[in-house]
């Protein structure tokens, strides 16, 4: 005879082959020990993604969590998912962190306060040192752990030294210290003019906060929480990417309308999973070289890994990105973001961050995000092909907004509105700047010797590697205003199509004479092959002051610029589509959509509806003269 058990999950699997679907609830009056009713709900969002299976929905209902949430299986396809859900109008906050409590005063601003190890499990944030290729700590001696500390919600940084953090505090850099030993984690940490016995102080204790601990849990849905505090460690491009929260080698998850904040690292991880050649042997480009192939072998391609959607979130205080993957984002769509505060503490340094830093952008699409207060706004660093860059709002980056790097293209760069010092950063060909507004200069690097990938069309293959030439690249229909140029493409290893651009008082200023000679580290032979740009219907406007600049007016963000009708009705421009941009050379591809359709640039900025017989310079289309005030978030 069967027992009672078996004949249940017979019942239970029976009822999830039949479509039998279920919603958990999760409530913080509720008990791990309910049936996740609605009117017995779990208690934890983790005991919800025990039991979980494809085509269920989570519901967590209002409150404060303080979990980490390891989901141990994903959905069965895009139809059938499991999905993690904030209930309607309702506030979850997930943290990382716990509250603590018992601080004594060591002196001044300065309290201590004693932990035991057992406190942490596991994992302890406070021995845990950020590690990993392309770290580079400051200065190369310093030790940084992945722990912080919080007062009222914002973050302490690490002190150098317990000197340091017993000193009094800068109220613009409060600082904490820590020790560890065999049994107890010693804390110190500055609070001038609070009681942290009163007040709320939190101390990281989990690694991430919404992570598979396995690649291939695919199809996830998570939706609408506050997701905080994660003591995530460095995230290079060679190793394992974990992220406050993050998808970890996996397909087709969905992350909209969260709030992801305050990761010691990175805030959204798309990227690569782990393996014994993590941070070893691989700090260059042959060592990437030997990762890419490895990746292959473990299931890199469009059926597999990537093909995500970010949407919609708000992703803020992450010292090294904001969105990460190498690899992992290939597919996948990124778009109306808020990305800002990421590396801008600038305690340590690196070759990773940005506000999106992707290395393998196949056939990625980022659009219509708003990216400010970041190290560099965007960052496409290896294979970034058939990835499309567009109608981004870029501003107060302290770097650039753009830096493409060692790609061969096709990449497509278009409607965008770049508004931080510098616009652009190249060290890549193969690309196309269509109808943006450029306030800050380009530079480029005309010559980089490392081998890197190109692959076959919309596909991770890899067909041959090439070194990177600066060149081959399209500069159609921009608006330079400010400081707005490109004169370093006049020379360059590899053509340079310009047309139908408009470049503005202060814009467009010529290089020194002698900038190549002086500056460039290219052999003569190199330098003998620079080849002119090639230039046609550029409208110089050098006695007009579009004097652009953002202003905020509660929640929206205003692009105030002068602009002159004349610029449309004066010249002729060309709808720019697959067949005016032509292909890339090194890869040998067109510029065409994820999908393989042909691009159209018939939208601008906003979405309206360009001329097509002659569409106006820059992302927006221009219907009259004079200052305006239009806006553009």
């Amino acid at each position: 005879m069967k027992s009672i058990g078996c004949i249940c999950l017979a019942l239970f699997l029976c009822g999830y082959a039949q479509g039998q679907h279920r919603e958990y609830h999760v409530s913080v009056q509720g008990n791990d020990a309910g049936d996740g009713s609605v009117n017995h709900p779990f208690r934890t969002i983790m005991t919800a993604a025990n039991v979980a299976m494809p085509g269920d929905v989570i519901t967590v209902h209002a409150g404060t969590y303080r979990e980490q949430i390891t989901p141990p299986r994903g959905g069965n396809s895009d139809k059938e998912r499991i999905v993690y859900r904030a209930a309607k109008g309702e506030q979850v906050i997930v943290k990382g962190s716990e509250i603590v409590n018992g601080w004594e005063n060591a002196g001044g601003d300065t309290w201590v306060v004693h932990i035991p190890n057992t406190f942490f499990g596991k994992f302890n944030p406070y021995s845990d040192r950020i590690r990993g290729d392309w770290f580079w700590p400051t200065p190369k001696e310093r030790v940084y752990h992945t722990g912080a500390v919080y007062l009222h919600g914002d973050w302490l940084m690490e002190a150098a030294s317990k000197d340091e953090v017993l000193r009094p505090e800068d109220e613009k850099n409060p600082l904490w210290w820590a020790t560890v030993d065999s049994a107890t984690t010693t804390i110190w940490a500055q609070f001038k003019g609070a009681d942290p016995n009163k007040d709320t102080v939190e101390i990281n204790v989990r690694q991430t906060v919404f992570y598979p601990d396995k690649p291939f849990i695919n199809f996830i849905t998570v939706k609408g929480f506050v997701m905080e505090n994660a003591a995530t460690n460095w995230a290079p491009p060679t190793a394992e990417q974990m992220g406050l929260i993050g998808t970890h080698w996996s397909r087709g998850w969905i992350i909209e309308d969260n709030t992801v904040q305050y990761s010691k690292c990175s805030g959204i991880a798309l990227g690569k999973y782990g393996d014994n050649w993590d941070n070893n042997q691989t700090e260059s480009a042959e060592g990437y070289v030997g990762t890419i192939k490895r990746a292959l072998a473990f299931g890199w391609n469009k059926g597999t890994v990537g093909g995500h959607l970010v949407q919609r979130n708000k992703i803020a205080y992450c010292e090294q990105t904001g969105i990460v993957g190498s690899m992992g984002c290939a597919f996948s769509v990124v778009r109306d973001n808020v990305i800002h505060d990421a590396h801008i503490r600038r305690l340590f340094t690196g070759a990773e961050m940005a506000g999106i830093k992707f290395h393998g952008a196949v056939d990625v699409v980022i659009a219509h995000n708003r990216i400010y207060r970041t190290d560099r706004g965007i960052w496409l660093d290896w294979m970034a092909q058939g990835a499309q860059v567009r109608n981004n709002l870029f501003y107060d980056n302290t770097n650039e907004d753009i830096f493409l790097e060692v790609d061969h293209g096709p990449v497509l760069v278009a409607n965008n509105i770049c508004l931080s010092k510098a616009s652009l950063v190249m060290n890549s060909s193969g690309a196309a700047f269509v109808h943006n507004l450029f306030s800050g200069n380009t530079w480029v690097i005309q010559y980089d010797s490392r081998l890197t990938p190109f692959m076959k069309p919309h596909s991770t293959y890899v067909d041959s590697l090439h070194d990177n030439p600066g060149g081959d690249v399209r500069f159609i229909n921009n608006l330079f205003v400010g400081h707005g140029s490109a004169r370093e493409y006049d020379k360059s290893l590899q053509g340079a199509f310009f047309s139908g651009n408009v470049y503005t008082k202060g814009t467009n200023v010529p290089l020194k004479d002698d900038y190549y000679t002086k500056n460039s580290s290219l052999s003569p032979a190199q330098r003998l092959a620079l080849k002119d740009k090639k230039e046609s219907n550029a409208l110089v406007a050098d006695g007009f002051a579009a004097d652009a600049h953002l202003v905020e007016d509660h929640d929206a963000m205003y692009l105030e610029i002068s602009l002159d009708k004349g610029w449309v009705d004066g010249s002729k421009r060309d709808l720019v589509t697959s067949a005016l941009l032509g292909k890339a050379l090194v890869p040998g591809l067109p510029f065409e959509n994820p999908d393989g359709s042909a691009v159209r640039i018939d939208t601008d900025y906003s979405g309206r509806t360009r001329v097509v017989a002659n569409p106006s310079p820059g992302p927006l289309e221009i219907t009259r003269s004079g200052r305006q005030r239009i806006r553009v978030w």
